[in-house]
């Protein structure tokens, strides 16, 4: 073992160490507060959390046995499961966040009307959309067979193994083709997705703090100046 996989290996057990406790310590503030509990970033923030959780007990060991023995050390049934849960598991994640952004935009924004726009049903609306949404690409992997151990990542997931035609012996483009149409989908629909609505919201939550800054900084200027002219002279 070369010092660069010790590294690895080391830096996998710091990630999985840190995340577990950050997120049981989320977990613990939401069983205890009930406030936390009645509210909308508590029930998203709880949905992320237990995503990561199962994500770090569930396939990051996984990792770390493969990053350990540079091979796949589980059977093929196994691993496929992996690399379900993986799929799963991170997309539902990505879409919590995003689902926060736009939670934190309408608090924001529009502070008068954020209890009517977003409460309990609209929360558990937006965790079942993001369960339902995660379920349709991470079963559509295992009906297609594309969940495998990859040796580039080390670890069981999204991955093609090369199907090849009965007649030819060659990698089907059709094949191919469908699993780079479906990797772009999912990617897209989780990762730019989630990048494109935080950056938007929160660009959006920006602009809108600036603006308050300012009108304070108005106010202050204007208190200031009343101030000193009903100074005694």
């Amino acid at each position: 073992m070369n010092v660069t996989e010790l590294l690895l290996e080391l830096v996998l057990m710091v990630v999985a160490v840190v995340s577990l406790v950050s997120n049981l310590s989320v977990l613990l503030c939401f069983l205890q507060s009930a406030d936390i509990r009645a509210h909308v970033p508590g029930i998203l923030v709880l949905n992320l959390s237990s995503s990561n959780i199962l994500l770090t007990l569930i396939n990051m060991p996984a990792t770390f046995v493969g990053v350990a023995t540079r091979d796949n050390p589980f059977a093929d049934a196994y691993c496929k499961a992996l690399s379900f849960s993986e799929t799963f598991l991170t997309s539902n994640g990505m879409l919590s966040m995003a689902a926060l952004s736009v939670d934190r935009w309408v608090a924001v924004v529009f502070p008068l009307s954020y209890s009517t726009r977003m409460g309990p049903r609209e929360a558990f609306i937006i965790v079942a959309y993001s369960w339902l949404h995660s379920a349709a690409f991470s079963l559509s992997e295992l009906v297609m067979s594309w969940g495998g151990y990859s040796h580039t990542y080390a670890s069981c997931t999204l991955h093609y193994s090369g199907k090849r035609d009965g007649s030819s012996g060659t990698v089907g483009p059709s094949q191919l083709g469908a699993f780079v149409a479906f990797t772009a989908v999912l990617h897209g629909s989780g990762f730019l997705l989630c990048l494109t609505v935080m950056t938007i919201s929160y660009l959006k939550v920006l602009r809108v703090a600036r603006f308050h800054c300012k009108r304070i900084d108005v106010i202050t200027v204007q208190t200031l100046l009343l101030l000193v002219d009903i100074q005694p002279r």
